[in-house]
Parts: structure tokens; sequence; C-alpha cells
């Protein structure tokens, strides 16, 4: 598989979340993307920590945790899963606090990440990329499934590319938004590594899962 599958378990149903977790990890994937909100920094509430932990717990897979809070540092602690070493990103647009929050992630064995917003301009994650193991690149606007990708996105993920070579660094590139299976080769044509996939690849109405997760690895195994 050329490009890696983030199921974003934020669609999952969550009443049968084990069962699902062990049907992606049967299938070979490699991580599992999960979305904690505050209702703050994003109009949103989802999982927490616990959450978390507790699917971690279920699964060799790699947690890819994606923190949309406007205070990370109160969330670090109680994702501090040294065995798991989960990807986690903050947000660039936090500020200056950012790189502290990046070093803390590495301190706890964890695999620190940056994520940036649609809004902000990829060159303010010039001064993390030494830092991060993968950058999260919005394609929509943070805190709700099912939206439209907006225009540019392709665009920053080739900008990003490109600023990371220039930069001599090669952190993994992950996209979230809308990732239908026209918008996944066009981001893996412009650099991304990994696609969070959601409501528009994997977990789509009248499809079950098994049928569409066969699908999407078939199509990321063909680009």
């Amino acid at each position: 598989m050329k490009i890696r599958i983030a199921p974003s378990l934020m669609c999952s149903d969550f009443r049968n979340l084990e069962a699902e977790v062990s049907l992606f990890e049967r299938n070979g994937l490699e991580l599992l993307h999960f979305d904690i909100m505050d209702g703050h920094f994003v109009p949103n509430l989802t999982m927490g920590p616990g959450m978390v932990r507790a699917v971690s717990a279920m699964t060799r897979l790699t947690p890819d945790i994606h923190l949309m809070v406007e205070n990370p540092e109160h969330f670090l602690p109680a994702l501090a899963m040294p065995e798991k070493r989960p990807l986690i990103s903050v947000h660039v647009e936090i500020g200056r606090k950012a790189e502290g929050l990046l070093r803390a992630i590495r301190a706890q064995d964890g695999r620190p990440a940056a994520a940036i917003s649609p809004h902000t301009p990829i060159k303010a994650l010039a001064p993390l990329l030494p830092t991060v193991e993968m950058v999260l690149v919005m394609a929509v606007r943070p805190g709700h499934a099912g939206q439209e990708m907006l225009p540019g996105a392709i665009e920053r993920i080739a900008e990003l590319k490109e600023m990371t070579a220039r930069a001599g660094v090669s952190p993994l590139i992950e996209a979230d938004g809308n990732t239908t299976f026209e918008n996944i080769r066009k981001m893996a044509a412009a650099g991304a590594d990994v696609i969070v996939a959601g409501t528009s690849c994997l977990y789509r109405k009248g499809i079950p899962l098994e049928a569409a997760l066969d699908e999407l690895i078939g199509f990321a195994a063909s680009l």
C-alpha cells in the first residue's frame, strides 16, 4: 500500500467499535485516527483521552491523535502511552507554545506532529518542521465530518511537500477532510502519505464497512 489509511473513529459506530478496530488490524492498517475536541478551539465535542486509551488497549495499531483544543498541555499527561508511541498533533494556531508542547510529547515517548487549519499559511509550519514526525493538513475547517474540500487544499499539500524538501526533512504528510477517492488521488499526487478515512471513503452510508474497506485498500494500492 503506497498511501496509509487512518480510519477516523469519530465516524465509527461506537456500538461496534471493538469489532471495527479488529477489522482494521486484520486488514493490515497501521493507524487509528482520534479527534479530540473541546468545544472551544472548534465548535464540537468528541472523544476524550479516556476513550483513546481504552480503544488503544484493544489493538496493536498506532494511535494518531489530533488535538483540536485550546490547551493541549492539559491533555498530554492523560495521553502518555509509551508502549504505543502515539502520533499526537497540536495545531500551529496555538502559537509559540507549540514548540514546547512538541518537546513534551517527545519526552513522554510520543511522536510529535503538527496540524494546520485551512486559513493558516503553510509557511507558519517552518519553525516546527525539524521537530515533527508528521504534519496534518486540514482540507476542511476542523470540527465536523462531511464537509466539502476547500479550494486550494491540494496546492497546500504540494507547497508543504516542497517546503519539507527544501528544509531537508521528511515528516509524513497527512491529509484530512473530504477524502473522496478522487480527492485521495489528488492528495497523494501532491505529496500526502496518510489519508484520514471518514464518511467520504470508508464510513459510507449504505455500504457495509468491510466492503468499503476492501474497496479503499484496493484503491490505495493502485496509487
